[in-house]
């Protein structure tokens, strides 16, 4: 047996060995799908011959590609008999034999984009050197349009046009397009502003993150030869979490493969959660439309989790109807039944998972904090946690919080850069050329504006010819001028360093590390992000200047959440569920499991919304390898306002015998006191008015005290759709365990 198919499962193997034709894969959470996946890309190579260059794997995060590259590469260098450990350690010296260039092309949808724009972009007229804004730029661009357009962005908020935006571009469609699918009010606006938005970015030589892929769809339906170019040399073509697959990224892949046909996708029904987003669980339901003679291969053996915790992630995500039935197992042990926990608050919901903690470490020798994670539906439930975990001086860490990417200095540094880059990315230049201030101000650069309007330039352009332009006094136009010589003088040093040679000299002749060397704390902090900004940047030394910082803007430009978590950490996380994605700990407590909450509000009234949130659910139970906590409260404060929610309905589809509550029963509401905290979580006797939800029933009339008389509709979980006698309240979903209620 070949060295790539040993310990592979049957399901792996059968997965594995597929050559030509569609291979769907559907692969269960903790079902070892990366592994399938890098095996099948190293048996193509060594077993059927082909060459590395004509196959290409496509990914959501740069840390899943460099996970890919990392597998394949040791791969590759056992079955040449290097000496190289087994398992999926640390490389010993395989790469002294596998070379980045001797690999398939392995990268996100955005970075294989980027890369084949690069060369190609020209073509529909941007310059090569383009620069990507990320979502901050996006904003600044779009506040200015609307200025210019003399809309105000207190009534039309500027997020939410881009929002809208996107949207479109993720549905491939143009200004033109989604002009004839606007009809209201808002919609109308955003189809005035987005033509303007798109002649903006074109004017700076800049794309936004959706143009990327939407970008790269245009050129090869422009220009077939090209898009046959692509298809000649990716002739095989893998694509991880399929699921997640937007309709631009659906329609690229699609044309890719189109000539070949070779192509495996890998993914989950079950974990598709960016519905949000514009991702389409459809896509990989209409896999097999889309190629009737596929291959189906489903893997369904877990090696993450507990049995406990996968029949209980089962038994929440088979009430779906949108999925690829499975159902994941394991030879794992049982290990321990899921705790379900009922509080009186949300404090005293983050004092229980303090205590839990606590205790648990209490065995250990050293405190590993990182191998517990807090997972919640919004980011505003960190709120109290937070507070709660700096009360017992517990490290912790929120993942999604204010990221180095996004912090003031490295955004700063990153624009002088840009703009060094590219002399016409207009919204990094208003970024720099008063930071540190120069004393050019706002109607300075307003004269600016206006002349370079009238003249047909560049705003930098413009800024070349200061002494000529009226409004503008001579101290100005020196100002003006020495900032242009420090930008030239910088634009020489690119062509002479690399990217971290530049980051030093920008910090230095534009004055910056002066602005910052004032001896305060927070600036000193400043300079140590900077620093480490640098360190990032040795990464692409090895490179010629100018490729260098090119290279490096182009990665950092395409950095998400998940790349930036740093394992070493020793701090308890805090993450939403959807940031949680792809990542595995061993004690996983999900917090705010209440209706409304999880599943949020706007997906109570929507059948389709409902399921995704049940997905989300799925996503944050399998994200558990040894213990799971279930937590909800009894009254909430969140937004402002306290309320006493049902629990979530998700906790009624797990059957009982998988659950230790610290209730009188599962469905039960008791009373627990604070006292409790730090003890083995008990049985508490039920309170005397509490209400079970089986004394009612779908058809029942009912009387609410505020309501009025109604009839019940529906019954899901602990929560009643009632429909009220009085038109003016309509139909209503009520928690049966709280409200007010009595039958008639």
């Amino acid at each position: 047996m070949s060295d790539i198919l040993k310990n592979l499962n049957e399901k792996q193997t059968e997965a594995v060995t597929h050559f030509t034709g569609p291979l769907l894969v559907v692969a269960g959470a903790g079902s070892g799908k990366t592994r399938a996946l890098t095996h099948r890309i190293a048996y193509l190579i060594k077993e059927k011959n082909i060459k590395p260059w004509n196959i290409l794997a496509v990914t959501f995060t740069n840390k899943a590609a460099g996970e890919m590259k990392k597998r394949i590469t040791k791969l590759l260098s056992k079955s040449d008999e290097m000496a190289v450990a087994e398992g999926f350690g640390d490389l010993i010296s395989a790469g002294e034999l596998i070379s980045e260039s001797s690999l398939p092309t392995i990268g996100t949808f955005h970075s294989i984009c980027v890369r084949i724009l690069r060369k190609n972009i020209h073509l529909l007229d941007f310059e090569n050197s383009f620069v990507i804004y990320d979502t901050a730029d996006q904003l600044i661009l779009m506040k200015r349009i609307m200025e210019s357009l003399q809309m105000d962005p207190k009534k039309i908020i500027p997020k939410a046009i881009l929002s809208h935006i996107s949207n479109a571009k993720n549905q491939l469609l143009t200004s033109e397009e989604y002009s004839k699918y606007s009809g209201d009010y808002f919609t109308d606006k955003v189809a005035k502003i987005y033509p303007h938005y798109q002649s903006a970015l074109k004017a700076n030589n800049a794309l936004d993150f959706d143009d990327i892929i939407m970008q790269t769809v245009n050129l090869f339906k422009k220009f077939p030869d090209i898009l046959d170019q692509y298809q000649e040399k990716f002739k095989f073509i893998s694509v991880d979490e399929y699921q997640d697959t937007n309709k631009a990224q659906y329609i690229l892949i699609k044309m890719l493969a189109e000539k070949y046909q070779n192509i495996c996708v890998i993914g989950d029904t079950d974990q598709s959660i960016y519905g949000w987003r514009g991702a389409s669980v459809q896509n990989m339901l209409d896999f097999e439309r889309d190629y009737p003679d596929l291959k189906i291969a489903i893997l369904e053996q877990n090696y993450r989790s507990t049995k406990f915790i996968l029949d209980s992630a089962n038994s929440v995500i088979s009430k779906n109807t949108q999925r690829k039935e499975k159902k994941l197992w394991t030879v794992k042990e049982e290990g321990e039944k899921i705790k379900h926990w009922l509080s009186d608050n949300e404090r005293h919901e983050a004092e229980m998972i303090v205590q839990e903690i606590i205790n648990i470490l209490n065995s250990y020798e050293y405190p590993n904090y990182n191998e517990f994670t807090i997972l919640y539906r919004t980011n505003a439930q960190s709120r109290v946690l937070e507070e709660v975990f700096l009360r017992y001086g517990i490290p912790y860490r929120i993942i999604g919080g204010i990221k180095f990417y996004d912090r003031k200095e490295i955004k700063d540094i990153i624009a002088y850069l840009r703009f060094i880059q590219n002399p016409n990315d207009t919204v990094s230049l208003m970024r720099i050329i008063n930071t540190p201030a120069r004393k050019i101000g706002s109607k300075t650069l307003e004269s600016i504006h206006k002349f370079s309007i009238c003249n047909n330039l560049s705003f930098f352009n413009s800024m070349l010819l200061a002494n000529e332009i009226d409004g503008i006094s001579s101290s100005k136009a020196i100002a003006i001028e020495d900032f242009i010589k420090k930008i030239k003088e910088l634009q020489k040093l690119n062509t002479e360093l690399s990217a971290s040679g530049m980051i030093k000299n920008v910090l230095s002749t534009s004055g910056y590390k002066k602005m910052l060397n004032d001896g305060s704390v927070e600036n000193e902090a400043r300079l140590e992000n900077i620093s480490e900004l640098i360190s990032v940047a040795h990464k692409y030394d090895n490179l010629e200047p100018g490729l260098s910082l090119n290279i490096f803007l182009e990665e950092v430009s395409l950095i998400s959440d998940a790349d930036t978590i740093n394992e070493k950490i020793n701090a308890v996380n805090f993450m939403t569920v959807h940031s949680a994605k792809g990542l595995e700990f061993p004690y996983v407590f999900i917090a705010g499991l209440e209706e409304g909450i999880f599943p949020h509000n706007r997906s109570l009234m929507d059948p389709t919304e409902l399921e995704e949130e049940r997905r989300l659910m799925y996503v944050a139970m399998t994200r558990a390898m040894d213990r799971l906590y279930l937590l909800h409260a009894r009254s909430r404060m969140l937004y402002g306002e306290s309320k006493s929610n049902a629990p979530s309905q998700f906790l009624a589809d797990i059957s009982e015998d998988l659950v230790e509550s610290n209730f009188g029963g599962h469905g039960a509401r008791s009373h627990i006191s604070i006292n409790e905290i730090g003890k083995t979580p008990i049985p508490l006797e039920e309170e005397e008015n509490t209400i079970f939800i089986n004394n009612f029933s779908v058809g029942d009339k009912i009387k609410h005290k505020t309501f009025g008389s109604g009839v019940i509709v529906d019954i899901l979980g602990e929560v009643a759709t009632i429909a009220f006698e009085d038109s003016k309240i309509g139909v209503k979903k009520i928690a049966l365990s709280v409200a007010p209620l009595e039958k008639i």
